[in-house]
């Protein structure tokens, strides 16, 4: 059966007017289907009551609507919540939703685990398992939308677990149903794509026509610090991340994991500035989660605020990320690391291919 949530919206569309009318139905009936996917979702064909029920069942002998199971969550004093999903194969993912006065931003996960190891992320410790599908990553929007009562987005960032640009495959699709009006309708300015500087993804998201944003996790301002630190700085070296930032004709994002005594010197923060100023970014200063802290100590306040006045001092903007859900396992990957048994990692140079059309 044709799973409709893998599918972009006009596709979805099409796919199901032609359906109905093969079933003896006006095709606007298969129309009628679309807003319920994302839009207004439900649970279900049978939940669709606005369409006839001959029709609802014809389509679940047809189609199917996989549901992501969550298997728990947890809600900090800050209004933070964190979900667990588990998928179809046992495999689990993480999803978090951040309220922030009318905003309510979704930190999503495109991939189970990650293969690329920065030695200060929790996520990248638990080792790479798989690729999420389309479905998997636009349905951690689509299940807390089916919630009761429902939490819904207006701010998507892809910096939960995995390199969204190590699954442009995937990606790709859902960022068209994110932002498609007939999908959920998020603004592209809404929606983040962070990234390790994956060169090839860079270059496909630039090619959208959508003001997508890109964050770049840079973390160190030079390739001898991000080396220890990042071993896919090997592959792509800091010069030519930001040579991609710079041709990036959009809004950029520097993220910056703050660690004691590591990457918080004064130079630092000159180096930091002199790559942001090349590139017009904006530089957001990110204090380290004690929970997924890997070893590491986290830059105290008073040195990140410091640190913050180095930078701004050179005319670049720079900000300090509000920590959330310190009293939650907040940090990316920390609550499935908790909750489930390691598993050892999969094989990963078919499915880590970078798929750029």
């Amino acid at each position: 059966m044709l799973n409709l949530l893998d599918l972009p919206p006009a596709e979805a569309d099409r796919v199901l007017r032609e359906f109905a009318v093969e079933q003896g139905h006006q095709p606007y009936r298969g129309s009628q289907v679309v807003p319920h996917l994302w839009a207004k979702p439900v649970p279900s064909f049978a939940e669709m009551t606005d369409l006839p029920i001959a029709f609802r069942e014809v389509l679940a002998a047809h189609f199917t609507l996989p549901r992501l199971a969550l298997d728990s969550q947890q809600r900090s004093s800050d209004g933070t919540r964190k979900f667990l999903f588990r998928l179809a194969d046992g495999q689990s993912i993480e999803t978090v939703a951040i309220p922030d006065g009318d905003r309510m931003t979704f930190c999503i996960s495109s991939q189970v685990g990650c293969a690329l190891q920065c030695s200060f992320c929790a996520t990248g410790a638990m080792g790479f398992a798989r690729n999420l599908a389309v479905h998997e990553i636009a349905g951690q929007v689509r299940e807390l939308a089916l919630l009761d009562p429902p939490v819904r987005a207006t701010n998507i960032v892809f910096m939960g677990m995995g390199e969204p640009l190590m699954n442009w495959k995937a990606v790709d699709p859902v960022l068209t149903i994110l932002n498609d009006a007939k999908g959920f309708g998020i603004g592209a300015r809404h929606i983040t794509v962070s990234t390790v500087g994956i060169l090839p993804g860079i270059v496909a998201l630039g090619k959208r026509r959508e003001q997508f944003r890109l964050a770049l996790s840079i973390h160190a301002p030079t390739d001898e610090l991000r080396q220890t630190l990042m071993p896919v700085n090997t592959k792509y070296p800091l010069a030519d991340v930001i040579d991609a930032a710079a041709r990036f004709d959009r809004r950029v994002t520097f993220e910056y994991v703050m660690l004691g005594g590591v990457n918080d010197h004064a130079q630092h923060a000159e180096q930091l500035a002199s790559l942001a100023r090349r590139c017009g970014a904006f530089v957001n200063l990110i204090p380290l989660h004690p929970g997924g802290a890997m070893g590491f100590t986290p830059t105290t306040p008073e040195a990140i605020a410091k640190f913050a006045r180095r930078i701004r001092k050179t005319g670049v903007e720079v900000a300090i990320r509000k920590s959330r859900g310190m009293d939650i396992s907040a940090a990316c990957g920390q609550l499935r690391v908790e909750r489930l048994r390691r598993r050892p990692p999969v094989g990963t140079e078919q499915d880590r291919e970078i798929e750029v059309a």
